[in-house]
């Protein structure tokens, strides 16, 4: 595991934390302080803010980033489910906190993402529009919001101009789903679209303007 997510668990999720390993660490944050003053040593370890119980300072006699690797293990291990990664729309990358709302490494932001979308694959009604046949995978979709298609490479937000729901023909066959339906993409967009539509794509639905 790397430390930028046991940092990210250890410092967001410390609820977690057994009893012995909030003491083990507030020990070694007063030891720390305390490395260049012997006095003050003195005085936190008579208040017990620095441990001298056997069972406290053990947890930390392989080393600090042995004692929050070992914490992170036992709270994934036993309570995965109470642990929000709260990862990068686009690139997947784990952000600076459970509230961010913008990458620090690809820069995305997603404070106007209200839903996602699975697509399952791309269908042209004649004289109308080109729809985008899938699933939602979460939040609710209305006319007006745009599909970022940046992460499928087409660097486009297209407004959804209508939604189709269910029984509606794909390649001949009965298809059951919702289509999201647009007028703005060029017949290269729509080739490119059909192309990576077998790959099950999920794109975000934003709306126009940051909410």
């Amino acid at each position: 595991m790397d430390k930028e997510t046991i940092y990210y668990i250890i410092t967001y999720f410390s609820n977690l934390m057994t009893n012995r390993e909030k003491l083990a660490l507030k020990s070694h944050m007063f030891t720390y302080k305390t490395s260049d003053n012997p006095e003050m040593r003195k005085i936190l370890t008579k208040r017990n803010w620095i441990s001298s119980d056997p069972e406290i300072t053990s947890l930390l006699q392989n080393g600090y980033d042995e004692f929050e690797l070992k914490i992170v293990q036992r709270i994934m291990a036993e309570t995965p489910e109470k642990v929000f990664f709260n990862t990068c729309p686009q690139c997947n990358k784990l952000a600076r906190t459970p509230y961010a709302k913008q990458c620090r490494y690809c820069q995305y932001s997603w404070h106007n993402l209200v839903a996602k979308f699975k697509i399952d694959s791309v269908f042209q009604l004649t004289n109308r529009g080109f729809y985008l046949l899938g699933e939602i995978v979460e939040g609710e979709i209305h006319p007006g919001q745009l599909m970022d298609l940046t992460v499928l490479g087409l660097h486009k937000k297209i407004k959804i101009e209508s939604i189709e729901l269910g029984n509606k023909p794909n390649n001949g066959k009965p298809w059951n789903g919702i289509g999201l339906g647009t007028n703005e993409l060029t017949e290269e967009d729509k080739l490119y679209l059909k192309q990576q539509s077998s790959l099950h794509p999920i794109i975000n639905i934003i709306t126009a303007q940051p909410i």
